[in-house]
């Protein structure tokens, strides 16, 4: 039996972590240490074989007890590589953390990650709405909410750390993880995205940020792309997320990126890493590679010429930990530091920062005994699914049909209307492993003989059920990405016999080509899959009032259907509950309150473009391609009207560059039932050192009014952030005039306010304040 060698400071739970991390540290061997910065794919499942590219290429072949031999520092995806019955699983996975505990010197035991973009990625567990959704919602309190549910089933099956939130800035929604994403504006998506941070570590799981930094805006949106980019738009646009969640957010945890930004990979970016994650901004965690994000440096990018090589570069920049599995970090890193091409004190210096991190999660102490019994879907979470689904959906258009009145017929067609799995986004269990739907015979489905795992109602049985007096006609039209002419005819004559048509269209989530959305699934147009277009053409050529919803990872450009269509709805890919809140939205049961948080392009061929351009950016005369989106940023429509006020100053029109300006605008619902109204505060500078964005977003505020209720959104917005990167490469707030605009989206402005600036004022790397106060009252 081994014998567990414990000092008085590796028990002494009354010592601070880094004490107890620190002398343990000491009495470590370099095999030790290393093994606390690798990470075993297997487990308490069966071997999940491979499910990416390249994946096959990236293990040594280490074996299980060899991995496990000196300890471990994390356990990959126990719950999320295959099906597992939830309190089995919970208690397979208790028993092998005694077994590392018990097999190993110091008895500790390996931290556990899962995927958590939807909800916990197990089969059986609740499937919330896609990252995209919750940036549509523009509520970060809800998401910290669900952000708390997601970490409370997690904890409680025995994961310490979620692989979310991502916070890449969409440049171009072609690119397939757009669904993963926030949206395109950096401030929304740090305000989001740091409240989700804030919900999941408040139940005790660390949050892991990604995918830092730069991956979204790879050259022509293809997953793994180079990217091209000066450090100024890098700084501005891309880090400006991942700084708010970790100064205020407090992130545990960061993901290195795959991308190579001006030739420079992530992984081995001493200055991002290090200089500024920790220098500048003062974070504290651990920084995890994305899967074989290490040895992509050796295999696909090729700055290192081994494995060995690869090691040393990643750890030196700051890589802590590799996953998903023992690759570099075992005896590549080992021989690495033997021959002298890195230091043993680089290894320290990880390992202290993981064996830390574990102290405070409790993993040097007793373990909690596995629950009795285990629910991965609980009322609870549900009803919050249910509740960031609504909140998402965005009315784009609409000439009055909506909401619906109980027809006497109607057609409910198109291949988003009775499937599934168009509801679910790529990290959701089903999608990421294929269909899971036990009539599959799709032979990309990794399980097939397993269920959805959780009840996920179809739009048609939904509209059934809240519309019970209509008779209702359902067509597929095919699938999201093949179709017969017969298919769209047969749809086109049910929308000819009916008062009203509602045709469900978007996408079919998977990765790396098992779907038209998600990860490596990229496209090359902004084009609807399939034959979808050709669907909406032939639906609104009817003359049938036609209601179009479009379910989807990114916006699709409609063309002339949207145009003529009498209303279109968007859902983001909004999870389990996700017909529930269309059809609520439909039928006026709840109102639309979603707000887009990305455009959606005009045409299929519309060039990559987000509102946050400068003036030459926009449509002018010096080019023939017109970016303009046909719906912009931050739109969306309600049941009722709202009236606003004019903008009022509530501070000088004169500030110093660290102060604050104080702005509100009084709105009124003037309509004849309750609404949701979304107050944007957008800055503009009009002469600055460099070229600015015409505008962009620095705060806003969801405004809940009934009937003739009128309330005020008042703002507070540190003049810090109005700072840029100047023509010096150093952060500054420079004198002159700012307009601080309000608006129901970026191209719908009610009015705006003026100060001036006294003095311009430099400010240090990790000073900036970065969130407007916001009042409703």
């Amino acid at each position: 039996m081994r014998v567990v060698e414990w000092s008085g400071m590796d028990t002494d739970t009354s010592a601070e972590a880094a004490e107890r991390a620190a002398g343990l540290l000491k009495r470590m061997t370099l095999e030790e240490k290393c093994a606390q910065l690798s990470s075993l794919w297997r487990g308490v499942h069966a071997d999940a074989g491979d499910m990416a590219p390249h994946q096959s290429e990236q293990a040594t072949g280490v074996s299980e007890e060899d991995a496990m031999a000196h300890g471990l520092g994390q356990l990959t995806r126990p719950f999320g590589s295959a099906p597992v019955e939830p309190t089995e699983g919970a208690a397979r996975l208790a028993a092998l953390q005694r077994l590392l505990r018990s097999s190993s010197r110091f008895g500790i035991a390996a931290l556990v990650h899962e995927e958590c973009l939807t909800g916990l990625m197990a089969h059986g567990a609740t499937i919330f709405p896609t990252a995209l959704a919750w940036g549509a919602t523009f509520d970060p309190d809800l998401v910290r909410a669900m952000a708390r549910q997601i970490g409370a089933t997690m904890r409680g099956v025995g994961v310490h750390q979620g692989l979310a939130p991502v916070l890449d800035v969409v440049a171009d929604s072609r690119w397939g993880r757009t669904e993963e994403t926030i949206g395109e504006d950096p401030y929304l998506i740090g305000t989001v995205g740091t409240a989700y941070v804030s919900g999941l570590q408040e139940s005790g799981v660390l949050a892991t940020l990604k995918h830092f930094a730069g991956y979204s805006a790879s050259q022509a949106a293809r997953n793994f792309g180079p990217v091209y980019m000066g450090p100024r738009q890098v700084a501005e646009t891309y880090l400006t997320p991942f700084e708010m969640a970790v100064r205020i957010g407090r992130a545990g945890s960061v993901m290195q990126s795959y991308a190579a930004v001006d030739g420079v990979p992530a992984a081995a970016d001493h200055r991002l890493l290090t200089g500024v994650l920790r220098d500048e901004w003062g974070f504290e965690g651990t920084v995890v590679s994305d899967y074989f994000g290490v040895n992509f440096l050796q295999s696909q990018q090729h700055v290192a010429a081994d494995r060995s090589g690869a090691a040393a570069l990643a750890l030196a920049a700051g890589v802590d930990v590799e996953l998903p599995s023992v690759d570099c970090y075992g005896e590549p890193l080992l021989k690495a530091v033997r021959s002298g091409v890195i230091e043993e004190d680089v290894v320290d210096r990880a390992a202290e920062r993981v064996l830390t991190q574990k102290i405070e999660l409790g993993l040097l102490d007793e373990l909690p005994e596995p629950p009795g019994e285990v629910d991965l879907d609980p009322p609870e979470g549900r009803a919050l699914a249910a509740e960031v689904a609504r909140r998402s959906i965005v009315l784009l258009a609409n000439d009055g049909v909506l909401p619906l009145p109980v027809p006497k017929r109607m057609a409910v067609v198109g291949p988003a209307a009775d499937d599934k799995a168009v509801m679910l986004g790529c990290y959701a269990f089903p999608n990421h492993h294929g269909r899971n739907d036990a009539e599959s015979q799709d032979p990309d489905d990794r399980y097939p003989h397993v269920d959805m795992g959780v009840p996920i109602p179809t739009l048609v049985e939904r509209l059934a059920s809240d519309l019970s007096g209509a008779e209702i006609e359902h067509i597929a039209a095919g699938t999201v990405l093949d179709a017969e002419d017969a298919d769209i005819e047969a749809a086109a004559h049910a929308a000819a016999r009916a008062e009203v048509a509602v045709v469900a269209v978007g996408d079919r989530s998977g990765l790396f080509g098992r779907g038209t959305s998600g990860e490596g699934c990229d496209a090359p147009t902004h084009a609807l899959p399939g034959r979808q277009a050709e669907l909406l053409d032939a639906v609104v050529a009817t003359g049938t009032p036609t209601v179009i919803v479009v379910i989807s990872g990114r916006p699709y450009a409609l063309g002339a259907a949207g145009d003529r269509a009498a209303a279109i709805v968007q859902a983001f890919l909004p999870g389990q509950e996700g017909a529930v809140a269309i059809s609520d939205v439909l039928t006026g049961a709840a109102e639309p309150e979603g707000r887009l948080p990305v455009g959606v392009p005009a045409r299929a061929d519309s060039p990559p473009a987000t509102y946050l351009g400068p003036e030459l950016a926009r449509r002018s005369q010096v080019s023939t391609v017109d970016p303009t989106p046909r719906f912009h940023f931050g739109h969306g429509l309600s049941y009722t009207e709202f009236a606003w006020g004019a903008p009022r100053l509530l501070s000088d029109d004169v500030v110093a560059p660290e102060s604050v300006v104080e702005v509100a605008v009084e709105v009124r619902n003037a309509g004849d039932r309750a609404g949701v109204e979304v107050v944007q505060l957008y800055l503009h500078d009009p002469v600055a050192s460099t070229v600015r964005p015409v505008q962009r977003l620095v705060g806003f505020a969801k405004l809940r009014l009934d009937a003739g209720e009128a309330a005020e959104a008042r703002f507070a917005m540190p003049v810090d952030l109005a700072a840029f990167v100047g023509v010096d490469g150093e952060w500054i707030v420079e004198s002159g005039t700012l307009e601080l605009r309000l608006g129901r989206s970026a191209a719908d402005i009610a009015g705006a306010v003026s100060v001036e600036v006294t003095e311009p004022r430099r400010l240090e790397p990790g000073t900036r304040r970065l969130e407007t106060g916001t009042i409703v009252g």
